[in-house]
């Protein structure tokens, strides 16, 4: 039989330990003007497979699924091993969103990139879950903009210039540049446990 360790191995220990995370301060904009959001949202399922097997000795988690078995040692951070049991459910999810808000505010020359992350996780006495994300806000200079294409160029705070596709023609007429264009990156990662409902 062929074991799969270290794939599912590096998204639980990620997800259902609890890593030390840096928390930074997003700067707060004077009363910014939306005037556009383009938001792209995509779920991708990394893992889903059923509990065959739990060795409390060495407190290793036995998962199958279509594709094979694997497993995971899962450490004492995990307060809620004993709520595992063999039938249950293990499921992990990415999500990556991306929003784009064009901002009127003239630029102030001030480019900038913040990175926050947060986390959460099951209380006591519930199956394990866990839920990491992390933020990107990046403030960006508006250095070019083709209406004709409905194309506008941005520059962020490395001095790498990006062109970003307005989905909405109408709104390129209040698109100038100059101006500032907020685009905010969101990625979540999260792994739970679950008892299947009784048919």
């Amino acid at each position: 039989m062929k074991m799969k360790f270290a794939p599912l191995t590096v998204v639980l220990a990620a997800l259902l330990t609890s890593p030390s995370l840096v928390m930074a301060q997003t700067p707060s904009a004077s009363k910014p003007v939306v005037i556009d959001a383009a938001v792209t949202d995509n779920i991708f399922q990394l893992y889903e497979g059923i509990v065959t097997k739990i060795d409390k000795k060495t407190r290793t988690i036995f998962f199958k699924n279509n594709e094979g078995e694997s497993k995971f040692v899962a450490g004492p951070e995990i307060k809620n091993f004993d709520q595992i049991k063999k039938g249950d459910r293990l499921n992990v999810t990415y999500e990556l969103a991306v929003a784009i808000e064009l901002i009127k505010t003239k630029s102030d020359g001030i480019r900038s990139k913040v990175e926050t992350s947060s986390e959460s996780a099951s209380k006591l006495g519930e199956k394990p879950s866990r839920t990491i994300t992390n933020t990107t806000t990046i403030i960006a200079d508006i250095v070019n903009v083709d209406r004709a294409k409905n194309l506008v160029s941005v520059k962020g705070p490395s001095g790498k210039v990006t062109v970003v596709t307005v989905k909405n023609p109408a709104l390129m007429a209040d698109v100038n540049v100059g101006e500032q264009v907020k685009v905010v990156y969101f990625d979540a990662m999260a792994a739970s446990i679950t008892t299947p409902k009784k048919k």
